[in-house]
């Protein structure tokens, strides 16, 4: 019996760590346009992934943009944890160019790098994005 109880509370503790929300997930707040706009990206799992999805639309003068084309659409998928904050695998798609670049990204702290790349990866363009929650 003592077995059984102590293989189900390894079971429950294991479980409850796939259970935990990944530490990217959350609201984040991109960098400024060109024409100093901004979004909210509401990064969450998805089956298996980390995406990111339009949230809300800012522009420059950093009233909400509520006709924003593109609001709920999905900004980064299919981006897997390689561990240490580090993150690769998935794709970025850039509204300003209308572009879809392979991404990879680094968390540290409140503040998230996201980086589209082209060329086998030797051309990134990117941006640091701030935590909103």
């Amino acid at each position: 019996m003592k077995h059984f109880v102590l293989g189900a509370v390894a079971t429950f503790a294991m479980a409850g760590a796939a259970w935990a929300a990944d530490p990217v997930e959350g609201l984040w707040k991109t960098a400024e346009g060109e024409e100093g706009g901004y979004l909210h990206v509401k990064i969450a799992d998805c089956g298996g992934a980390i995406c990111g999805t339009i949230a809300k639309a800012y522009d420059a003068d950093g009233a909400v943009s509520g006709d924003y084309e593109h609001l709920g659409k999905r900004l980064i998928w299919n981006m897997q944890p390689k561990g240490d904050g580090a993150y690769s695998g998935g794709k970025v798609w850039a509204p300003d160019t209308d572009k879809t670049y392979r991404a990879k990204m680094s968390l540290s702290g409140n503040k998230l790098t996201v980086k589209g790349c082209v060329a086998g990866g030797a051309i990134c363009r990117g941006q640091d994005w701030q935590r909103l929650n």
